[in-house]
């Protein structure tokens, strides 16, 4: 048998964490000069960056929408994200993380503010240990609403699931599920289940999962998620009253 990486110790995960804890949390709002809207997102060491551009004209003009605004979603993870250099340019994986990220929003944007306009959200990974679509859609919500966009609700996304619990001969004793997959967790873990949280209305609107689970374990592993959103939906919002109030105290002064 094939011994594997000891992920869990002395009833802790491999960076210290217990089973239901997220890693350290930061995000600010309006980073970058040059945008409509801005916000950065750190979890633990995976970092990401989004500015909004818009509501403006559409190009090509074809795709404009009558009744609607479109929402488009660029991700990115940068060359030097990981320890390996990655190829630079539109991956595969990039297309389809900008297209999910693009559907967890549509939900909360009220994009019929704004017919025939675009609504563009570019959001680059600077920094990857895994969770990068989590740390980008966070950073994405709060770029929307440091833009002025109206929204029903921010959008807060975190990700759960099992790894391997062995002994100290590396020999495998049993499955733990966990919040926040990060480092070798992703690599040699059993399963990976982001989701993203519309608090106000209880809802998902994205949910993916990468391996197999039971019914009973899947729930579990959901609701781990969602506490793991509610968390992240805390320090959105702080992060966005945060700037307000400096605002209005410069605005006082």
């Amino acid at each position: 048998m094939e011994k594997q990486l000891q992920l869990v110790k002395n009833g802790k995960r491999i960076d210290g964490r217990a089973f239901d804890e997220v890693r350290p949390l930061e995000a600010r709002v309006g980073v970058l000069k040059n945008t409509e809207g801005s916000a950065m997102f750190r979890i633990g060491n995976t970092l990401a960056i989004a500015g909004v551009y818009g509501p403006r004209k559409v190009f090509p003009k074809h795709q404009e929408m009558s009744e609607q605004a479109i929402l488009r979603v660029k991700y990115n993870m940068s060359p030097f994200a990981t320890t390996e250099r990655g190829r630079p340019g539109i991956s595969r994986r990039s297309t389809e993380i900008s297209m999910v990220i693009r559907e967890a929003l549509v939900p909360v944007v009220f994009l019929e503010e704004f017919p025939k306009t675009a609504i563009d959200v570019h959001i680059e990974v600077l920094q990857a240990d895994a969770s990068t679509r989590c740390a980008g859609l966070n950073a994405a919500a709060l770029a929307l609403a440091d833009a002025g966009i109206p929204m029903r609700d921010i959008v807060a996304s975190c990700s759960a699931g099992k790894i391997p619990v062995t002994d100290s001969e590396g020999n495998r004793t049993g499955m733990q599920a966990v919040v926040d997959i990060a480092g070798k967790e992703d690599t040699e873990g059993e399963l990976d289940l982001p989701i993203a949280y519309y608090k106000k209305t209880n809802e998902l609107t994205l949910l993916q999962m990468d391996g197999i689970t039971k019914k009973k374990e899947f729930l579990d592993i959901i609701k781990m998620a969602v506490k793991g959103c509610e968390d992240i939906y805390q320090v959105q919002r702080s992060a966005l009253k945060h700037k307000y109030m400096m605002e209005t105290e410069e605005a006082l002064r």
